[in-house]
């Protein structure tokens, strides 16, 4: 029988619950146990999908097509295993099937409420995962925080489950803040505690307190949080900040988190996990041999978020290469043919983000342009490549007019089109190309060498594609199709041959990069920026020479 451990945060948002629960689940994993991890999101958004990055970061997407929550990026990341569309639960989802059974007739005529029917529909999703697969622990965090009105349907659901299945089968861990108040140079207890006591007034008592903190929490402030908090002391799990992420796991083992959740949940710890792979990563990523500097240019880059796997691929790809991967960040709008050498001088590689919409365009032309012309490593990762596209043809076949239709409807020279499936469609939820499709690499191209093979998989979140009309005076002219869907023929890789390192993809290959697993392309991406850099370097001692 499954294990459930519900992950809940108080007193602020944003402390870290996907990772807490991430690092938990690679601890549990690495102690043997078949381990998943689900989010169930309180807003009424059928899925992340509609919503603006700015609002919530990055919409991350399941090898099934799910549009889902970035946080699930964090749990495939730490224990390198896909989710699904059963890991990402919202309350418009919840609605929407529970307003459907009403509809169809399903509850009898009876008067249809939060409580049991939305509840009951909140627990049926919460065991779905551990009904459909044989997982010994399903991890379940609840975004928001305890107290938010749209929170409180989730709690009331977990404390009828915890009813239903007992003391030993779910646990609670609650997620909050240690403030530190500098004036007086003390960490302060009160939020805390008043956050645990509106999670008892829904009926849940934590069995683990987790104590985000900038100071470490002394004995007498962990013994005051136990007392007052009615947790055991050794339950009051301090969780100092790090400087990356990655660092989180190792604390939490060494403050005993995995040995007491298990000990809770009545099962056997085994022996310490073993963590040295990940320490392995940490040592290199920590102690870097030199440092690359590669452009992001983007249209959301007040919001890092919004770019959150495509920044966590580079820490992967620069830690196996033992380099670190200084980003930065450039708005697309900020980019002209006046500053774009300024702007983009001394960049090491060149990367064009995904993205929707018109806005900002002429920006990442301007970028391609200069990466193509001044031969710098650039990778362009769905929009990214399909920018790429339109670059060339406009500069190198001589299609001035050429455009993606999605700017232009009535360009004369559609080199990006509507995929033929999407013509018809007007509502735009959940209804673009979604999830993992298979692609057939050229063996004399590029990225053959890079996978190493013929046949790969890659996930996608696109309405628009390559136009294959256009693909033989591409060809003719220096851009190759180095890899196409086997069962449509859509072009999924654009690529220059005659150019240090010029890839374009259709997918998101940043959705699969782990850390015990970096993406190929960007572990490639960045060795070509590693040797762009020696070549500025060789340049720059032979002008300083000749000077």
């Amino acid at each position: 029988m499954s294990k459930y451990i519900f992950v809940t945060g108080g007193v602020t948002s944003s402390l870290g619950k996907g990772i807490i629960s991430s690092s938990l689940g690679k601890l549990l994993k690495a102690r043997g146990y078949k381990v998943a991890i689900q989010k169930f999101d309180p807003y009424i958004n059928v899925d992340p999908g509609t919503l603006n990055p700015y609002e919530h970061g990055e919409c991350y997407v399941t090898e099934d097509g799910a549009e889902t929550d970035l946080d699930l990026g964090h749990y495939e990341r730490f224990l390198d295993e896909p989710t699904s569309q059963a890991n990402n639960v919202t309350t418009g989802r919840v609605y929407q099937t529970v307003i459907n059974k009403e509809r169809q007739g399903d509850y009898l005529g009876k008067t249809v409420q939060v409580v049991p029917h939305i509840t009951d529909e909140i627990q049926r999703r919460m065991r779905l995962l551990a009904t459909e697969n044989d997982y010994d622990i399903v991890i379940t965090e609840i975004g928001g925080t305890v107290g938010d009105i749209e929170s409180q349907p989730y709690l009331e659901a977990i404390r009828q489950l915890r009813w239903k299945l007992g003391s030993s089968d779910t646990i609670s861990i609650h997620l909050t803040l240690i403030p530190y108040l500098k004036a007086s140079e003390e960490l302060k207890t009160k939020p805390t505690q008043h956050s645990v006591k509106e999670l008892l007034e829904n009926g849940i008592q934590p069995d683990v307190l987790v104590c985000r903190t900038e100071k470490h929490l002394t004995k007498e402030i962990r013994r005051k949080l136990a007392l007052f908090c009615n947790v055991n002391i050794n339950a009051v799990i301090e969780s100092i900040d790090v400087p990356s992420i990655y660092e989180v796991p190792i604390r939490m083992m060494e403050e005993n988190l995995d040995k007491i959740v298990l000990s809770k949940l009545k099962l056997n710890a085994g022996s310490r996990p073993d963590m040295t792979r990940w320490k392995d990563f940490l040592e290199k990523m920590k102690h870097p041999h030199e440092e690359v500097e590669i452009a992001l240019v983007g249209k959301y880059v007040e919001l890092p978020d919004a770019y959150k796997s495509i920044h966590e691929s580079f820490i992967h790809a620069g830690t196996v290469n033992q380099v670190k991967v200084k980003l930065n960040y450039i708005h697309s709008e900020s980019l002209n043919a006046r500053n774009i050498k300024s702007k983009l001088k001394g960049m090491h590689g060149i990367l064009v983000a995904p993205g929707f919409g018109h806005r900002g365009v002429d920006g990442k032309l301007e970028a391609v342009r200069f990466a193509r012309e001044s031969r710098i490593p650039f990778f362009g990762i769905c929009l990214g490549m399909q920018i790429g596209v339109i670059e060339f043809a406009r500069n190198v076949l001589g299609l001035k007019e050429a455009n993606s239709t999605e700017m232009d409807e009535l360009t004369p020279y559609p080199v990006i089109d509507l995929m033929e499936e999407q013509k018809s469609i007007t509502v735009k939820g959940g209804t673009m190309r979604l999830g993992a499709y298979s692609c057939r690499l050229d063996k004399k191209s590029r990225a053959y060498g890079i996978y190493g093979k013929e046949m790969i998989r890659e996930r996608h979140r696109h309405r628009y594609e390559f136009n294959n009309d256009f693909l033989e005076l591409f060809e003719k002219n220096g851009m190759k199709a180095a890899g196409v869907n086997p069962d449509s023929n859509l072009v999924e890789i654009m690529e220059i041959p005659d150019h240090p390192w010029y890839v374009g993809v259709q997918f998101h290959p940043e959705l699969k990069s782990t850390v015990m697993h970096p993406h190929p392309l960007f572990v490639h991406f960045v060795k070509a920026a590693i040797l762009q850099k020696e070549r500025n370097t060789e340049d720059s001692q032979k002008v300083a020479s000749v000077s």
